[in-house]
């Protein structure tokens, strides 16, 4: 930095205070409403009514034999107002299939359901979605999709049935508590979590618009009859975000949909390390494949100058003063602007603690990997998914759901 003149220094910052501003405005009115967002639903029994076999379950498996059991021990002690568990193995070869027979002898809601061959321009995961719909219960009313590596606490289903029903959703995903146990996820994953905050507001937010709601398919619960309307899962087909995909449109199609925090109802163990984290959750974390490409880069621009820059920013200025750089009315503002920032993530951490049971150590360093986490979705939003859980796929973006 020894050869960078004065003048030019300050040029640098104070473009790089310009772009940042506003970008930090728009943040704080995207995180203000959380403020006042509803509390987590509550893990007790609902004083509500539930309808008797009211609900099909649909879980989707491709070898989760080493993480389904917690899955299906969850819904196993769901109540009666759940009628039926599908689960639609893609003819997995680790033994899930034997997994799903046991409990099946135990319970006769468990069904094991093999779903045909993938269709052109199919992903896996909405198509076994798609054909677990098809075949389950035409008398249930409501249809919750659920993932392998998901663990259903008691009253899951009834406390769903109520929100919704209370509230006139049409459609409602949880935000689960993640389960982090390797120093390496509960580094990496919170900061990617945060990707999702800064972009969409944490769950609970009303989405004012169709295309800025946000979901989780690894807990979705909506009525069949909505689902005969959009052709199941059929808007999702190609979408490696197919809840977000499926959700948006059903919000454009008017219906009412919800996302809350569902700490005490669900958890789930996604990945078991930083390279898992990084390559399976990171690849599709941008959502490309339900946003709109404006929409889409300029949340990009967002993250990089809100989350992915303090870091950097704040170290080169510190350096630059080291080496002897006159510090203007610029740098300092531009020190003390990126240091409210960095300030700000450690305080957020306060606020997504309880979405984490017992995390690592590793967890309250999480800001620190903030550059890395932006730098994933940037990544993200230049290539798309070849391969997806042991599956190789030759969808091009121009088939997107979004675009078609």
């Amino acid at each position: 930095m020894n050869g960078i003149p004065g003048w030019t220094f300050d040029a640098l910052a104070l473009t790089v205070l310009v772009l940042q501003v506003p970008m930090v405005l728009v943040l704080l009115a995207r995180l203000l409403p959380s403020l006042r967002r509803p509390a987590p639903l509550p893990a007790d029994p609902p004083d509500f009514p539930a309808l008797p076999g009211s609900v099909s379950v649909i879980v989707p498996t491709l070898n989760e034999a080493e993480r389904i059991d917690p899955c299906l021990q969850g819904l196993h002690a769901q109540g009666s107002a759940l009628r039926e568990v599908l689960v639609v193995d893609s003819r997995s070869q680790d033994g899930t299939p034997e997994k799903v027979w046991a409990m099946a002898t135990r319970d006769p809601r468990f069904r094991l359901v093999t779903d045909d061959p993938l269709p052109t321009g199919w992903v896996g995961r909405p198509w076994a979605l798609h054909y677990g719909f098809l075949k389950s219960d035409p008398t249930s009313e409501w249809i919750l999709g659920i993932d392998a590596d998901t663990r259903p606490q008691p009253g899951l289903v009834e406390r769903l049935l109520e929100t919704a029903q209370n509230q006139g959703f049409d459609l409602i995903t949880l935000a689960p508590q993640f389960i982090l146990q390797h120093w390496g996820e509960g580094w990496l994953q919170p900061a990617l979590l945060v990707t999702l905050i800064y972009r969409y507001g944490a769950a609970g937010d009303p989405a004012t618009l169709p295309e800025r709601t946000m979901a989780n398919g690894q807990c979705m619960l909506v009525r069949r009859s909505v689902l005969e309307s959009m052709d199941g899962y059929t808007v999702a087909r190609a979408s490696f975000c197919d809840d977000v995909t499926l959700v948006r449109q059903i919000a454009v199609a008017g219906f009412k949909v919800g996302f809350w925090d569902g700490r005490h109802l669900l958890k789930v163990r996604m990945y078991t390390s930083f390279r898992e984290t990084w390559r399976e959750w990171g690849r599709s974390l941008d959502l490309k494949d339900a946003t709109p490409a404006p929409q889409l880069w300029g949340d990009v621009v967002l993250l990089v100058l809100t989350q992915g820059i303090p870091w950097v920013t704040v170290l080169g200025l510190l350096g630059a003063a080291g080496i002897g750089l006159p510090f203007s009315l610029t740098e300092s503002l531009l020190l003390g602007l990126n240091l409210g920032l960095i300030a700000f993530r450690f305080r957020l951490l306060a606020g997504i603690r309880g979405s984490y049971q017992d995390p690592p150590w590793t967890f309250w360093l999480s800001p620190l990997a903030d550059p890395l986490a932006v730098l994933r979705i940037v990544l993200s939003a230049l290539s798309r998914p070849r391969s997806w859980r042991g599956r190789t796929y030759s969808v091009s973006r121009s088939s997107s759901p979004h675009e078609s």
